[in-house]
């Protein structure tokens, strides 16, 4: 990790080049992220019982809709951060920092003390079964612990991130998920602390992410460097970093809360469609985080640009990410389906259940070029400073579209097909909604 982290000056420069350097740490950050939380998932699934796998999916939905609410946040963070420092405003992206970290230690706190007191209600208003249900408390409650950590880790990476470095962010993410793998296997293997040692462990591993990230940002360059004598929440700096980070966290909250009904008509189908379709969210990783690093390099891309009051530039961007991320899809697409047995075979081994994995990938797999579209509209309309109509379009068509057309075609057609054809639906009807918002919004003159 650099001894002193270095802004990066997204305003100059060759475009395809500027945002591909930027965008690749981005996808390893997503890929480590997904690796450790695989390697907590083969911890509990092949160490211990199956209750206590139950006992953490129990608590996941409601652990999942407040992380991802805070990394909307964090959001937020990173635009008011890239507009600054796009502008040369030196003084707000030193009060942003401060302000940022304030707010994580403090939102931090209380998350805690919430979670941890209402833990056991909020899983019985759930519906978690009674035999599970003291391992699931205990679980939650340990992971609640955790709030501090990864609130002030999903702050600080958003705003190393806005300053143009994307590469430290992932160099403590890796970090922390080696600090995870072997806090798992001490705590499951040598003190047999079963699902409580899975929490402490995932407590271990944001410490150290939260700690390297404030280490890096008291390193940080004149100007953009944490000093904890100036750590204040500024009132002015708060409502517009809120102003931009609820609508994105809201968002990644109801979309998580919408995939649990897609999720009950999937399980009313057989157990082979169930399992295809779980193993189809972990191929759907190679396609989606690579379009996702995309989006999120253009959006710190769109927040330096438009600081820096330079529409055209924006405009080319949006045109050579959606150039370079619609390549990848497509070739991604080609590949999979071309060896789609192969790589549904390292998920499933049972003939049947690959079977229906092409069956589901067939359908989707093809338009998946138009997810690059979307992400990366939205993200640079993020970036730009406006995050409220992202979020209702996206709300509007990946959301409450989506879930009528599955009703729709559920009752029309009820087939595999039929419930995997709504999500390039769903992505057609988003990209066309952005595409208009863009172009009448007229937001790059």
């Amino acid at each position: 990790m650099e001894k002193e982290y270095k802004k990066r000056d997204l305003t100059e420069g060759v475009i395809w080049k500027q945002l591909l350097l930027f965008a690749l740490p981005l996808l390893g950050s997503s890929f480590i992220q997904q690796l450790y939380n695989t390697v907590d998932l083969l911890f509990v699934g092949n160490l211990l019982e199956k209750e206590a796998a139950a006992a953490v999916g129990a608590s996941s939905l409601m652990i999942t809709c407040i992380v991802v609410f805070f990394t909307g946040i964090s959001v937020g963070v990173g635009v008011v951060v890239s507009l600054a420092l796009g502008g040369g405003e030196e003084k707000k992206i030193e009060d942003t920092i401060h302000t940022a970290v304030g707010l994580s230690l403090s939102a931090g706190v209380l998350l805690s003390a919430a979670g941890i007191s209402l833990a056991e209600q909020l899983l019985r208003w759930m519906n978690t079964p009674a035999e599970i249900l003291p391992a699931a408390v205990s679980y939650a409650r340990i992971y609640f612990l955790s709030m501090v950590p990864i609130v002030t880790y999903n702050m600080n990476a958003g705003i190393l991130r806005a300053l143009g470095n994307s590469r430290t962010p992932m160099t403590i993410q890796l970090i922390g998920g080696i600090v995870n793998v072997a806090m798992d296997y001490v705590s499951i293997c040598c003190f047999h602390m079963g699902v409580d040692g899975v929490a402490w462990a995932t407590m271990g591993s944001q410490g150290a992410a939260a700690l390297l990230s404030v280490f890096c940002l008291m390193r940080g360059e004149s100007g953009y460097r944490l000093e904890w004598k100036k750590l204040r929440i500024q009132s002015t700096i708060l409502w517009e970093v809120l102003k931009l980070g609820v609508p994105a966290g809201l968002q990644s909250m109801v979309i998580t809360l919408s995939n649990v009904f897609i999720q009950y008509v999937i399980n009313g189908f057989g157990v082979n469609e169930i399992a295809a379709f779980a193993a189809y969210f972990k191929v759907e990783l190679l396609i989606y985080l690579p379009i996702v690093a995309f989006g999120q390099a253009m959006m710190t891309f769109a927040g330096q640009n438009a600081g820096a009051g330079k529409p055209d530039r924006i405009k080319k961007g949006i045109k050579v990410c959606i150039a370079m991320g619609g390549a990848y899809a497509v070739l991604s697409a080609v590949l999979l389906l071309r060896f789609g047995s192969g790589v549904f075979g390292l998920f499933q081994k049972d003939p049947g259940v690959i079977a229906c994995g092409l069956r589901i990938i067939r359908v989707t797999f093809p338009f998946y070029w138009l997810y690059t579209i979307l992400e990366v509209l939205a993200d640079s309309i993020r970036g730009m400073g406006r995050s409220v109509a992202p979020m209702v379009l996206i709300l509007a068509n990946i959301c409450a579209l989506r879930t009528l057309l599955l009703v729709l075609f559920t009752l029309t057609f009820g087939t595999l097909e039929s419930v995997a054809a709504v999500y390039p639906c769903a992505w057609l009807a988003a990209a066309l909604s952005l595409a208009v918002y863009w172009k009448k919004g007229k937001l790059c003159l």
